[in-house]
């Protein structure tokens, strides 16, 4: 090593512990860099953002997909945009849905995708597509994005971002964002929380905190839910101008 290199402090790459330690500090340097950026908020959206999670395996035609499509499109006529995850299956019947409806000038079908080793094409009716190499980013991304949220049935990406808005919700990182559960399969997995999280014994939960998503029962159940914070969204934003 030379003087002026040992003057930069640089290290060697055969001096492995070292090595090590720089890279540890890089990182969690970088994670600080992350955690400074995840504070920052959108200014004030001129259109109600609404973002639909839902199972990329539903087929055109089943039942599941005809309402997901349904309820994008009556939220589109109510002024809102539509958000999902930019692929197949409900994600794309909610988009599809937004496409019947966007009549209205500033409509928006957006679509925030995540890359995968198993490739999905984008749908065909976003009009807005945003993409992420990290389920961390994109996640980060919806919340940014929306101001409500409604979970349509599906697998195991779906649980995930249900739940990853539930707790925001819950610790009061979201305040104010209505999150609504559709279908039998949600209500079960609420009821599941209350018998195994609110034990006489020992409680993992509040009986408030498992009261956080509405529980819908149809979709259109989910649509007034939306209709009704969506007004106070508008009251609101009338108030502040």
């Amino acid at each position: 090593m030379s003087g002026s290199d040992a003057d930069r402090g640089d290290i060697s790459l055969d001096d492995e512990d070292r090595v090590k330690d720089v890279v540890v500090e890089s990182v969690l340097k970088l994670w600080e860099v992350v955690n400074g950026l995840t504070r920052l908020r959108p200014s004030k959206q001129e259109r109600y953002r609404v973002t639909i999670f839902g199972s990329a395996r539903a087929e055109p035609g089943t039942f599941v997909y005809d309402e997901t499509r349904r309820v994008a499109r009556a939220l589109t006529e109510l002024g809102c945009d539509i958000v999902t995850g930019g692929g197949p299956g409900l994600m794309s019947a909610a988009n599809a849905g937004a496409s019947d409806a966007a009549s209205g000038a500033g409509a928006r079908s957006m679509g925030i995708r995540i890359s995968l080793p198993f490739e999905q094409t984008p749908n065909a009716f976003v009009t807005q597509m945003y993409e992420h190499r990290t389920f961390f980013t994109r996640l980060h991304h919806f919340v940014l994005a929306s101001d409500a949220y409604i979970v349509a049935p599906g697998g195991i990406g779906t649980v995930l971002e249900a739940m990853m808005i539930w707790q925001l919700l819950q610790v009061g990182h979201l305040s104010d964002k209505p999150l609504v559960f559709v279908g039998p399969m949600w209500s079960d997995l609420v009821r599941w929380a209350r018998t195994h999280m609110l034990g006489a014994d020992l409680a993992f939960a509040s009986e408030q905190e498992l009261s956080i998503p509405r529980c819908a029962v149809s979709s259109a159940e989910a649509i007034e839910v939306v209709r009704a914070d969506h007004e106070r969204w508008m009251r609101a934003r009338k108030h502040e101008d």
